[in-house]
């Protein structure tokens, strides 16, 4: 009986030993399988990585180069460190232009609309190109418009289409493009890739063009004539002023003019006071910009009024002669002068 029993407990001890060893083989195989998983996985991707970096590198390259915005390089004032004068000029510094003398709608009896054009080739008018540089910059008119505008003293209005009512404010990106256009891509050879030439490889390549104030040679001005019959006078208000670009054709002839943007004027007053107007006769005895406008101390001559004209056309469009053209407006002129002329009476 004691046999039987030990018999038994060994075959029992015999079969939980082949039972564990079949769960531990199970349970080792169940480990390796996703090992093997994750190496096949891992070695597709491989493959498919160098098969893309292969592609790329065989693709073709865009040569073509990013055209980027144009810009226009307006250099900031920089003033002196030292004092740049015989005496101290702080006068400048704290001028301010005068308010205009209030004109009541009811006694305006009289008023017509005029727009001049300024030419800075005309000896009174030398002073808009004068070129030197001060503590505020730039001495050119042009550009003391264009840092008026980057820093967001002034506001530019839009000229498109004809438009000089300050109804668009135009931001001085769009400014940067009409003076200087935008970058343009030509074909230039490829000396790097063909040193010699004598393959005739060619590369793109980006060109800007640049701002040259000197090219800004007329300036437009509109304004009203006013008579105020409470005080007996004529009164000339500046409402805007545009400067014009000149277009030219392919072969470089004069082809017209163009206004580039307006600003108006009231709101450009309180800047113009703080620049002088040169003086070659005594650089010392210089007045601001709103007084050489207020005093009317520069030449022009009228291109456009509201006298007679329903259509509201440039007298050139129905003037085709220059000197008759000029006539014209100087007959505009005295139309104005002589009706104040006739209203008084001896």
């Amino acid at each position: 009986m004691k046999n039987r029993i030990i018999k038994l407990s060994l075959i029992a001890l015999l079969m939980g030993g082949l039972v564990t060893s079949a769960d531990a083989q199970q349970k080792r195989t169940t480990k390796k399988a996703p090992a093997k998983k994750t190496t096949t996985a891992s070695k597709a991707a491989s493959t498919n990585r160098s098969d893309n970096t292969a592609n790329a590198a065989l693709a073709p390259k865009d040569t073509v180069p990013v055209v980027k915005a144009p810009e226009l390089k307006i250099d900031s004032p920089r003033p002196s460190l030292r004092n740049d004068n015989a005496i101290e000029r702080n006068l400048v510094k704290e001028r301010m232009p005068l308010d205009y003398e209030h004109i009541r709608e009811d006694d305006a009896t009289y008023m017509q609309r005029v727009w001049r054009e300024i030419d800075v080739h005309e000896k009174l008018n030398l002073p808009f190109v004068y070129k030197a540089e001060a503590d505020n910059g730039n001495q050119r008119f042009i550009m003391i418009l264009l840092n008026a505008i980057k820093s967001g003293e002034i506001t530019a209005f839009s000229a498109a289409g004809g438009d000089d009512r300050f109804t668009t404010p135009l931001p001085f990106s769009d400014i940067a493009e009409i003076l200087v256009g935008k970058p343009k891509i030509r074909q230039v050879p490829d000396w790097t890739a063909d040193p010699d030439g004598s393959k005739g490889l060619m590369r793109d390549t980006l060109i800007s063009a640049e701002f040259n104030p000197d090219l800004i040679e007329r300036y437009w001005i509109k304004e009203d004539v006013v008579f105020d019959k409470e005080s007996s006078r004529m009164y000339t208000r500046i409402l805007g002023i545009a400067p014009l670009q000149t277009i030219v054709n392919e072969d470089g002839s004069f082809r017209d003019v163009t206004p580039i943007f307006w600003v108006y004027y009231p709101d450009l007053r309180p800047m113009l006071a703080k620049f002088e107007v040169y003086n070659g006769k005594n650089y010392g005895a210089r007045m601001s910009w709103e007084e050489l406008f207020e005093s009317r101390m520069f030449a022009s001559r009228i291109i456009k009024s509201t006298i007679n004209n329903p259509n509201d056309f440039f007298i050139k469009t129905y003037v085709k002669d220059p000197i008759l053209a000029l006539l014209e407006g100087e007959n505009v002129k005295e139309r104005i002068f002589n009706y104040e002329q006739d209203l008084w009476s001896y």
